[in-house]
């Protein structure tokens, strides 16, 4: 048997672990809550603790000071960190001030929460983004290759990844995931594009050549699973699926799954104008991020999905038609 299809059938799981994550109420956090929750101990670290709930407990922290959480972290098996503020609001001075020290201090806590214990976490791995490379449309991003910008969203993930490597901790292996836009049933990107079909707007945004890299969260859940258990690998690795496309590609296939055959497109001026509306910006939609998982499949990781297609309909299959229909 391949390495690989070893890899496949056993790595990508984990059982009776003790797992922390630390901003881990929002979507991605209720992924793997969902995907690893059944077989091991998961400990939230929110500033908003909810109900325990099976062998997942809630611990405030406020992502500022050491009053007792720290503990929490003691014989962990894996730590997470997802914590920061969404990027999904206006750029103002106050906004981009605090996505950077949401971030920044966070990590920077954990660290020297992590330093003080005596029996560490095996292993940190640290949310990244896949936005750290520049705006591409002439050839894809991956580890070796990739160009890293300056504007604003590149600054953020630049001293997001310097403060975490900074950090010195020789019984616990660090990892820095740069996670692509992230698709599942719960939450995140689906259900503003799911309202888009419903009302006849699936279609491209902009000029639809900007490159769409995603990731489905199964695969998520899986890589962390995976590198997990690779003893020997740490560093940086691009979380996205192998077979990125471009925005105009990625609305027809959504529309393909979802039952619908045609969308308005939306120009570039409109979303400008409705980005202000609705209080975002427009590089979450408009930016061309071509990212490859270079590194974790050259050791051997192979994705569920790696097509846009059944990635999709998988998700639909998990929600009502109502959610993607009017009718």
């Amino acid at each position: 048997m391949a390495a690989s299809e070893r890899h496949t059938r056993h790595d990508d799981q984990l059982s009776y672990r003790k797992i922390v994550i630390a901003g881990g109420t929002g979507f991605l956090g209720q992924g793997l809550i969902d995907h690893f929750g059944g077989d091991n101990d998961i400990i939230v670290l929110t500033r908003h603790p909810r109900q325990n709930h099976g062998r997942t407990r809630y611990v405030y922290w406020d992502g500022e000071s050491l009053h007792g959480w720290e503990s929490a972290l003691e014989n962990a098996d894996l730590l997470i960190n997802l914590a920061g503020k969404s990027v999904n609001c206006r750029y103002t001075e106050r906004n981009k001030q605090a996505i950077l020290d949401s971030r920044i201090r966070t990590t920077a806590l954990l660290g020297t929460a992590v330093g003080m214990l005596v029996n560490p976490p095996k292993v940190w791995i640290n949310a990244g983004s896949a936005t750290i490379y520049r705006h591409a449309q002439d050839h894809p991003m991956d580890e070796f290759i990739g160009e890293i910008a300056d504007d604003f969203s590149v600054q953020v993930c630049k001293q997001w990844e310097q403060t975490f490597e900074d950090i010195t901790l020789p019984h616990t292996r660090k990892l820095i995931l740069r996670i692509a836009v992230t698709l599942g049933p719960q939450g995140g990107v689906m259900p503003p594009f799911l309202n888009l079909l419903k009302f006849g707007l699936g279609g491209q945004q902009g000029d639809g050549r900007q490159q769409f890299s995603w990731v489905h969260i199964t695969d998520l859940c899986r890589m962390i699973a995976w590198l997990y258990h690779q003893p020997r690998l740490d560093g940086v690795f691009n979380c996205s699926a192998p077979h990125p496309v471009d925005n105009k590609t990625f609305m027809q296939t959504l529309r393909k799954a979802g039952g619908h055959r045609f969308g308005l497109p939306a120009p570039t001026w409109l979303l400008k104008l409705g980005a202000r509306l609705i209080g975002t910006e427009t590089e979450l939609l408009l930016k061309s991020r071509w990212v490859l998982p270079t590194r974790i499949t050259m050791a051997g990781f192979t994705f569920q999905y790696p097509y846009l297609q059944p990635a999709f309909e998988d998700i639909l299959r998990q929600l009502p038609r109502r959610q993607y229909h009017l009718f």
